[in-house]
């Protein structure tokens, strides 16, 4: 029984903006309903309050045509307290008297009304049921020495009623206004989605092309985007062309050893003999070592050109402990070349902001550099001093036969090599020297010896901000 493959769904743009607009929209749905709800209660009970006014000066009026102590009329009374889906309620009083009609449980007002007929309202409650009252003093027409106190309550039932139906009636209303926003949403954003077909025609058009792929056409909200996607396929061009480069410069400079690699194993198989064997394994062990050289050498300088050091994370290097140690491990082999390697530092700590296996790289290929062409009997001093901006200056200086001067400015160049110089290279050494130190945004200088010889001067800048601790 094979397992079901459960395909997660893909996000969408049109149903996450929905969900954004939909959840802010319900909650003001909700505020306004309450507002809605309390604008309209507050109306009803405005209207309620006139017409409870109103019921209790023309219950004073009425009142007053008729003798103190008689009944209101049945059909009056049930006028007064007729309500569809509550009670309403009323008292007349006297000062003298007492209650005449109406309920006798029913609250006075907290304060006495004015005797001018006007009505005062207030709040109660009767039986555990809230009540809205209005209660009015008038002269007893009979004894002008007397006076009348007419109260009309009724219950909250039909403000609340009213106040709801007003608010079904909103919420019905702007419902239907939020279903037709959503929906223009809807379908201004697969409208507003569609300046995106261009972008997406250029990119389905392409085939191995990495040009840039913004445009005028391009909207303001998706450059961010389109910029990013631009950086990319320019470090692939780049890349790329590190690997043609790569290759390019592998198949020229391993031809030759292969070549002859290939000569003195022929030569070797034609003559059995063991004086020409031993000088063909002589010469294929030389072309090996030059085949393996050249191969790290331009690994090397791929390496070098990679990645600027900006993206990786720089760590700040003590250079008056890396140098030296560096240098100490370079020794031996210059002895068995009979060269005098030197180190000469004041011995202060000097830091630079870089990556340590790189100026590794770069003090290994400039003192190969200053051993293999200076020459026996030669002397190779290696310098770090500090600098006045706070940077720092390591050189490497050899009393060989150096260079003319006007060639010093193509010392960096790929391949090249100084014409009449017998040593074998790659031409390669100062170039990963140049790419190292493009890295780490310092410079290097050639310049002659005092004698002569060549003089090579690296020129850190100053640590601005230290990433990590030193190494």
């Amino acid at each position: 029984m094979s397992a079901e493959v459960v395909v997660p769904r893909r996000p969408s743009l049109r149903r996450r903006l929905l969900v954004v607009l939909l959840i802010p929209m319900a909650i003001l749905l909700l505020l306004d309903a309450l507002l809605t709800y309390g604008v309209a209660l507050t109306y009803a009970n405005r209207v309620h309050d006139r017409d409870l006014s109103d019921d209790a000066v023309m219950l004073a009026n009425m009142l007053g045509d008729k003798q103190l102590g008689s009944q209101l009329s049945p059909q009056a009374r049930f006028l007064l307290e007729y309500d569809r889906e509550g009670h309403n309620y009323f008292r007349v009083s006297s000062n003298r008297h007492g209650l005449l009609a109406g309920s006798a449980h029913l609250p006075a007002a907290p304060d006495p009304p004015p005797q001018d007929d006007s009505p005062t309202l207030y709040s109660t409650r009767l039986n555990g049921h809230p009540l809205r009252a209005s209660e009015v003093r008038t002269t007893n027409p009979l004894d002008p020495s007397d006076s009348l106190i007419v109260t009309v309550a009724e219950t909250l039932h039909d403000r609340h009623q009213q106040a709801r139906e007003i608010l079904l009636l909103s919420i019905l209303v702007q419902t239907t206004l939020i279903v037709c926003v959503l929906s223009l949403v809807w379908f201004g954003v697969g409208r507003g989605l569609r300046v995106l077909d261009p972008l997406t025609a250029r990119l389905a058009a392409r085939s191995h092309e990495l040009t840039p792929i913004g445009g005028p056409d391009v909207p303001q909200e998706i450059l961010p985007l389109t910029r990013t996607i631009d950086a990319l396929f320019s470090r692939l061009r780049d890349m790329l062309a590190l690997h043609d480069r790569f290759i390019t410069d592998a198949a020229h400079q391993l031809r030759t050893p292969l070549t002859g690699l290939s000569l003195h194993v022929d030569r070797a198989l034609a003559d059995p003999r063991p004086e020409t064997m031993t000088d063909a394994l002589a010469h294929i062990q030389r072309l090996t070592k030059r085949a393996a050289r050249t191969s790290s050498q331009l690994l090397a300088l791929t390496r070098a050109q990679a990645s600027p050091l900006d993206d990786d994370e720089p760590h700040l290097l003590d250079l008056g402990r890396l140098i030296p140690e560096a240098v100490s491990q370079r020794v031996h082999e210059a002895i068995r070349a009979r060269v005098d390697l030197g180190y000469a530092c004041n011995g202060q700590p000097l830091s630079i902001l870089g990556d340590a296996s790189s100026v590794l790289d770069l003090l290994d290929n400039l003192i190969d550099n200053a051993v293999r062409y200076a020459g026996r009997g030669s002397t190779v001093t290696v310098n770090l001093q500090a600098e006045v901006d706070g940077g720092v200056c390591l050189s490497v200086e050899d009393n060989g036969p150096g260079v003319p001067p006007e060639l010093l400015p193509r010392l960096s160049e790929r391949f090249f090599r100084a014409a009449g110089n017998n040593e074998e290279g790659s031409g390669l050494g100062l170039a990963i020297v140049q790419r190292i130190v493009e890295r780490h945004h310092a410079t290097v200088t050639y310049r002659l010896g005092e004698e002569h010889g060549l003089r090579v001067e690296v020129h850190f800048p100053p640590p601005i901000s230290p990433v990590s601790h030193p190494t």
